[in-house]
C-alpha cells in the first residue's frame, strides 16, 4: 500500500536577510516570543521589535523587502502586531506598535497610513469578513485590533476607500509633491483619520486576545434602531472566556449624554478663560500636537467562565465566526459555539497547542456522479488542525463533532501559518476558495501546505 502524502512542498524561504531576526538558531522561529509573522498567497512576512522583512517564499530570486518603521525611541516604541491587507490587485503590511499606532505599508516599503488607535499596546490584528447566507443576515468585512482589555474595529470598505485613493494619487505623482510639502512625522496633517468602532472589554479582566464574532441580536427590550450590535468573544488570565455585545452608539445613557454635552463646553470655556490671564509669548516653540483618542462605545457583558488557576491563551476563529478555538494554560482545547455561547468540544493534553481552522474535501459517495469538475463550498468540510509542538505532530479534526481525520509528523521549530483573508472573496461570481493551512518549518526554511484530500 502506497504511503499518503499529506504535505506538498511548495518554496523555501531560507536567505540572509533572516539573520537578522535570529536565523541559523535552533528554535529561532517559535521561541522568540518577539518575532512576529503573517503569510500571503506567495509572500511571508516576518517582523522583530523594529524591522519588518518580507520574503517570496514562491520565487526565491525575487528580491527581499525590509521595512524599518520609524518608532518612538523615547517611548521604546516596537512593532507588536503584523497582518496582510489583501484587495484585489492591492496588498500592504499592517503593522501596530506598542504605543498603540496602525502602520500600513505598501509592498515597496512606502508609508500609506498612520494612525493612533488607543495609547496601549496593540497585541493582535485581525482580518476576517462573512458572507449573506441562510445563517447570516449581512456580510461585513473588517479589521479588527486587538489591546489589552479594548477591541476596535475598521470596516473593511473604509480601509480599501483610502488605498485606492492612495495608489491613485501614487501614479499622479500627487502623493510625492504633498510629502515634500509637510513633516512625515506629523501625521495629522498626511494621513486621514479613518473611522472606526472601541470598546472597554475589561470588565470581567484584562484580555490577551479578542474577535469581533459577527452581528447580533439587539437586547429584548431595546427599541427597534438601524444601528448594529455585535458580539465579541475575549480571553484572558482572570475569565477564560467573556462574552460581550457591542454597541455601535457611544451616548445612549442619560449620564453619558449629559457628560458628552457639559465636559467639552466646560472646558472650552475653562481654556478661554485661562488664554485671557496668562497669554503665551508668540515666540515660544509651538509643541506637536497629541493625537486624540476616541472614546469608548457600550459594551455589555453577556458570560463569562472563570476557573481559576486555568488561563486563556490563544484564540481562533472560524471563517462564519460561529466556533472559535481556544487554548488554555491547562493543556485543553475548547471549541466554543459563539453563537449558543457554550463550549460544544474539549480536547486536552495540548500545552503549547495552537489551532487554525481550514477545510478539506469531503469524501463522495461512489455511486453518485460527479457533475462539475471544480470543487464548491459544499464539497469542503470544516475542520481544526492543532499544532502539538510537544507531540511534534498536527490533528485535523472534522467539526463540530466529527473524528480525527489526520495525524502528520512535523520537524521541531515548525508553525502554521494561514494566509491573510482576501477582501471580496466572498463575491458569488469569484470562484470559492477553500481555507488553506501551511507549514513554515523554522529550521530549514520550508514551506509546505496540508493537502485538502484526504486520498
Amino acid at each position: 500500500m502506497a504511503k499518503r502524502i499529506h504535505l506538498t512542498e511548495l518554496g523555501c524561504i531560507a536567505c540572509e536577510e533572516l539573520s537578522e531576526l535570529g536565523a541559523g538558531k535552533e528554535g529561532w522561529l517559535v521561541n522568540n516570543p518577539n518575532l512576529l509573522s503573517a503569510l500571503d498567497s506567495h509572500s511571508l512576512a516576518l517582523a522583530n521589535r523594529f524591522l519588518i522583512l518580507i520574503v517570496n517564499w514562491g520565487d526565491p530570486d525575487a528580491p527581499r523587502l525590509k521595512i524599518r518603521p520609524d518608532l518612538s525611541p523615547i517611548e521604546a516604541e516596537s512593532i507588536t502586531a503584523i497582518e496582510w491587507l489583501v484587495f484585489d490587485d492591492v496588498r500592504v503590511v499592517v503593522a501596530g506598535t506598542s504605543c498603540g499606532y496602525l502602520l500600513v505599508y505598501s509592498v515597496a516599503g512606502d508609508l500609506i497610513h498612520k494612525q493612533m488607535v488607543h495609547p496601549s499596546r496593540i497585541l493582535k490584528i485581525r482580518v476576517r469578513g462573512t458572507k449573506k447566507d441562510l445563517m447570516q443576515e449581512t456580510s461585513s468585512e473588517e479589521i479588527c485590533i486587538v489591546l489589552p482589555g479594548i477591541i476596535a474595529r475598521f470596516d473593511g470598505s473604509n480601509i480599501q476607500s483610502m488605498l485606492q485613493k492612495w495608489f491613485q494619487e501614487k501614479n499622479s505623482n500627487f502623493w510625492d509633491q504633498k510629502n515634500r510639502k509637510g513633516d512625515v512625522e506629523d501625521s495629522g496633517s498626511l494621513y486621514q483619520r479613518l473611522p472606526y468602532q472601541i470598546w472597554n472589554v475589561n470588565k470581567n479582566g484584562v484580555c490577551v486576545d479578542a474577535t469581533v464574532t459577527g452581528v447580533m441580536p439587539p437586547p429584548l427590550l431595546e427599541l427597534q434602531s438601524s444601528q448594529r450590535y455585535y458580539c465579541a468573544v475575549t480571553i484572558g488570565e482572570d475569565a477564560v472566556i467573556s462574552a460581550y455585545r457591542l454597541s455601535e452608539d457611544r451616548g445612549r445613557s442619560l449620564v453619558g449624554a449629559i457628560l458628552s454635552k457639559v465636559v467639552p463646553a466646560a472646558a472650552s470655556t475653562i481654556a478661554s478663560f485661562s488664554k485671557l490671564i496668562w497669554r503665551s509669548n508668540d515666540q515660544s516653540p509651538k509643541r506637536k500636537p497629541e493625537a486624540k483618542t476616541q472614546s469608548f462605545a457600550r459594551a455589555s457583558s453577556l458570560t463569562c467562565i472563570k476557573d481559576y488557576p486555568r488561563k486563556g491563551e490563544k484564540l481562533t476563529l472560524s471563517p462564519s465566526g460561529t466556533l472559535a478555538a481556544i487554548t488554555d494554560s491547562l493543556g485543553r482545547i475548547l471549541l466554543l459555539d459563539t453563537q449558543a455561547l457554550v463550549v460544544v468540544r474539549l480536547w486536552k493534553g495540548y500545552r503549547d497547542a495552537s489551532c487554525v481552522f481550514m477545510e478539506m474535501l469531503a469524501k463522495k459517495d461512489k455511486g453518485k456522479s460527479v457533475i462539475h469538475t471544480e470543487p464548491v463550498k459544499s464539497d469542503y468540510c470544516l475542520c481544526l488542525a492543532i499544532h502539538a509542538p510537544r507531540k511534534g505532530i498536527i490533528e485535523v479534526w472534522q467539526m463540530r463533532t466529527g473524528p480525527r481525520l489526520l495525524t502528520i509528523q512535523c520537524a521541531n521549530g515548525s508553525k502554521l501559518l494561514q494566509p491573510a483573508y482576501r477582501f471580496g472573496s466572498n463575491s458569488s461570481s469569484s470562484p470559492y476558495i477553500p481555507l488553506e493551512v501551511f507549514l513554515l518549518n523554522g529550521d530549514s526554511g520550508q514551506v509546505s501546505m496540508l493537502n485538502r484530500s484526504l486520498s
